[in-house]
């Protein structure tokens, strides 16, 4: 697949979009989430004392043009340092890296707290990503996180008001260069991720949600575009980790494409655990074919969750490295069996996500030392392990190289 200029795609009712853009299709690609949620606290200090640490991995911050002092130190007595996801800097350096490596472009996630009216506007993260995309000539779309929308009346009418915003004042799908908006379908594509979680306090059935789909397909000046729905793993036998409701099928029906959370629910530390990863995906790609639905895997490093589960009161921390990396085996395992299985595209969890430890930007296995905090290494992995590792999953989905279940090496 040619991605190096720009493409005519298919005319929509909308002026508010741009008509070209260098992704017309999500095929192909291996998209990874990106947080951008690190900010410089009041006081200048990322995390005053080891008590508030509240991450699992630490980045590398070797690049950084700006980095900001911590509470804490490495073993040599020098001070631990952090970025501030609202420096362009740091943006920009993200989507250098991901030039770099092949990584074809990120989901800028966008929380329903962060797009209410009150607080619109006030986070830089989204503006410099646009800008550093069309840069570096990166894929960039915008995903709602349905995380904050509380479940005493609120809707999904704030979200209307916010894409509006984006599109406008932002100009996410209309950027100042050159337009790299993620497309599917020949539309822009726009995502909404937290429907059919049992943990959530909404109901589904009365969030608004089909109006707000509806809206972005259908709106004459700020719709036309193509919607992706974030669910369960089990999303499909509406069971385990998702909410017996079939009105959730009804929604998926609507939109043009799914994506299951897989985080948390396969480990490398059970035999056959991909064969059950490949039937998962194989009998959702049957159910999306015969629904006329596209479908987008997730694939995941791993998962880590001590130091942000110490401050929970109902239970012990979580164990450190709960879901083990083995050094990427198992993220290329995930890779290569989706691949394998039929699938086309791929969501990579995550770009910047050091909460959970399922990052693949750069970290370092020099992490700070502290009595109450733990942090992961990468195996002794260079710290561009995992970047490395997303590109060439990339030039596989796009049949570049001969895909291979024997993780890359260089």
């Amino acid at each position: 697949m040619a991605l190096a200029g720009l493409y005519a795609v298919s005319a929509v009712a909308q002026t508010k979009h741009s008509k070209t853009t260098m992704y017309p299709s999500y095929k192909g690609l291996a998209m990874a989430g990106y947080q951008g949620w690190f900010r410089v606290p009041d006081n200048g200090v990322m995390y005053p004392d080891a008590k508030q640490v509240r991450i699992d991995m630490w980045p590398d911050v070797r690049e950084y043009e700006k980095t900001y002092p911590t509470g804490l130190k490495h073993k040599d007595g020098s001070v631990a340092r952090f970025f501030n996801s609202n420096d362009k800097s740091t943006v920009d350096l993200h989507f250098k890296w991901m030039k770099e490596y092949g990584v074809d472009g990120v989901f800028m996630q966008r929380f329903f707290s962060a797009a209410r009216p009150d607080a619109r506007g006030r986070s830089s993260v989204i503006p410099n990503a646009f800008e550093a995309a069309s840069k570096y000539e990166r894929a960039i779309a915008v995903m709602y996180d349905l995380s904050g929308l509380k479940g005493s009346g609120e809707d999904c009418s704030s979200l209307i008001e916010d894409w509006k915003y984006l599109v406008d004042s932002v100009k996410v799908t209309n950027q100042k260069g050159k337009q790299t908006y993620l497309f599917f379908n020949g539309k822009p594509l726009v995502t909404i991720w937290g429907l059919g979680f049992p943990d959530r306090p909404y109901n589904i059935r009365n969030i608004g949600i089909e109006r707000f789909i509806d809206f972005l397909q259908n709106d004459p000046v700020y719709g036309g575009c193509s919607v992706m729905l974030g669910v369960p793993t089990y999303w499909r036998d509406l069971n385990s980790d998702c909410l017996p409701d079939p009105y959730l099928h009804d929604l998926i029906r609507k939109a043009d494409l799914v994506m299951p959370w897989m985080v948390q629910r396969f480990t490398p530390l059970l035999h056959y655990e991909m064969n059950r990863y490949r039937d998962v995906i194989m009998g959702d790609i049957k159910w999306c074919k015969e629904n006329n639905v596209s479908y987008v895997p997730c694939v995941t490093p791993g998962f880590s969750w001590y130091n942000l589960s110490k401050g929970s009161r109902s239970e012990e921390p979580k164990p450190l490295g709960s879901i083990p990396r083995q050094g990427g085996r198992f993220y290329w395992s995930q890779i290569a069996t989706a691949i394998n299985a039929g699938a086309e595209m791929l969501y990579v969890a995550m770009f910047d996500e050091v909460n959970e430890g399922t990052a693949i930007f750069k970290v370092t296995n020099d992490p700070p030392v502290s009595e109450d905090a733990k942090f992961l290494g990468l195996d002794e992995e260079p710290s561009d392990h995992y970047l490395f590792l997303t590109g060439e999953a990339s030039r596989m989905l796009r049949r570049e190289k001969p895909l291979t279940f024997i993780m890359p090496t260089r």
